[in-house]
């Protein structure tokens, strides 16, 4: 699964069509012109991901700036992948929105617990979604601040130390 020319910025995991269109909209609406992926199921999110840590390893790509996240995909769930996400010294530092309509608590409990740094239900009405997914973007892609790669690249001070 090779990656096209432009670097995805925004990976939406996604089924549910509809969603995907009003999710896509409203981002665009606002500007917010980043390069974004959109993956059905979480098989291929993680196979899309696996196929951009290669093609970091390699210095030829980038990881994703954001992961937006529906809990209730096919093949593999949503907390299936945020796990593996979030186990993988690569990735785990990729923000990743939880993007859902579950009303579920054990569901936010368990995002939370699995690292998810935010957890958002998805609102019926459709100036409300636009509104909360344009605020979303803009503050992970425009306000947050992820550290650069020659920052990642750089040990740990805890394993510097115990190496001592």
């Amino acid at each position: 699964m090779g990656l096209d020319k432009v670097e995805v910025e925004i990976l939406l995991a996604e089924d549910n069509e509809k969603d995907i269109e009003l999710t896509l909209h409203a981002l665009r609406g606002e500007n917010l012109g980043n390069p974004i992926r959109v993956v059905r199921d979480g098989e291929e999110a993680l196979e899309f991901l696996a196929d951009c840590e290669s093609q970091v390893i390699a210095g030829k790509g980038v990881m994703p700036k954001l992961i937006l996240l529906d809990l209730k995909l096919p093949k593999i769930d949503g907390l299936q992948v945020l796990r593996q996400i979030k186990s993988n010294p690569v990735t785990q530092i990729i923000p990743v929105v939880v993007l859902t309509s579950s009303k579920e608590d054990e569901d936010m409990v368990s995002s939370y617990r699995l690292g998810v740094n935010s957890y958002l239900q998805k609102p019926v009405n459709f100036e409300q979604f636009r509104r909360m997914v344009k605020e979303l973007g803009l503050y992970w892609l425009l306000i947050n601040q992820l550290p650069s790669k020659s920052a990642l690249r750089k040990p740990k001070a805890h394993a510097v130390r115990q190496g001592q």
